[in-house]
């Protein structure tokens, strides 16, 4: 079943009840709404003034949602999750901490053949030559020791809003012009959901297969987003191409990022929420960590 994401950007009192979550709004100008705490897979606080019980923290890190905080700025700060949700969760470690460096290797290279192509897909939907980008996802080899990951990333960055930016040569950075505040916010929650089902197949969302920088507590949530970053940026572009003013993250322009959990992603030839999607990506990897399989299930664009 789909999981909600739910978004609190005004004053509000969350609490527990029944096994509901409870919404009160200051003042009772607005009537208290109460939602199933087993249908939200994950919540972002996005208001200095809402006040959240422990018992309702708790029994949404029990059923494993992803708890979003944001800044000052309203950009996305931290993120809770699980330290327990799979019934085997140390026996999972162990296989994970043993993976063979080979085999990460070949997990990297399976991910950023992925990225790659999904990358050129929907450059292709915008009308960009695309046979640089196919021949460097058939040419990347176990590690991608050529870095044919960054020379498609600088091809597709420098193509994928031309013409939609006033003409200006689009540049991808956490603190460049806009539209990377866009982009900066749908990988936040992309990162959130990839996290919540690292955690739920019983896999250390900081030990990466690839990332490894020892201050990023989520290495390998950064690796297994990355086939599906271009489904932010599809999102990101579609926004862009509507003409709306996205210098500033309003209400509007977040309801639109937040229905990339819910997206429809194809993996495996068949079409699931993208959320859905992210657990069997998961499930993939542990099956992999243990010997079971040697390929990761990773969405394509389409």
């Amino acid at each position: 079943m789909i999981k909600r994401t739910l978004y609190f950007g005004n004053p509000a009192y969350l609490k527990a009840r029944d096994e509901q979550m409870v919404i009160e709004y200051p003042g009772g100008d607005t009537e208290s709404k109460s939602i199933p705490i087993e249908d939200i897979g994950v919540v972002i606080l996005d208001s200095p003034q809402i006040t959240i019980t422990h018992v309702l923290l708790n029994k949404l890190l029990e059923n494993n949602a992803a708890v979003i905080t944001t800044n000052e700025r309203h950009m996305p700060s931290g993120l809770l999750y699980p330290l327990e949700s799979n019934t085997l969760q140390s026996e999972r470690f162990a296989v994970q901490l043993t993976a063979s460096v080979p085999l990460k290797k070949q997990l990297w290279q399976q991910t950023v053949q992925t990225k790659i192509q999904n990358q050129a897909a929907l450059l292709k939907s915008v009308g960009v030559d695309v046979e640089p980008m196919l021949y460097w996802a058939r040419s990347v080899r176990s590690g991608d020791p050529d870095n044919y990951e960054g020379r498609a990333a600088a091809y597709y960055w420098k193509n994928l809003y031309m013409g939609y930016i006033n003409d200006i040569i689009f540049t991808r950075g956490r603190n460049e012009d806009e539209p990377n505040n866009l982009l900066n916010y749908g990988y936040a929650i992309l990162r959130a959901v990839v996290a919540r089902s690292l955690v739920a197949s019983g896999l250390l969302p900081t030990l990466g297969i690839h990332h490894h920088n020892r201050y990023n507590a989520f290495c390998l949530a950064d690796d297994i987003m990355e086939p599906y970053r271009p489904f932010v940026d599809k999102v990101v572009l579609e926004i862009v191409k509507e003409g709306l003013d996205y210098t500033q993250l309003t209400k509007e322009i977040k309801a639109k990022l937040l229905v990339i959990p819910a997206m429809d992603v194809k993996i495996d030839g068949k079409s699931s929420p993208l959320m859905i999607a992210t657990q069997r990506t998961t499930a993939s990897l542990y099956n992999c960590f243990n010997g079971a399989s040697r390929k990761m299930l990773y969405p394509t664009f389409s």
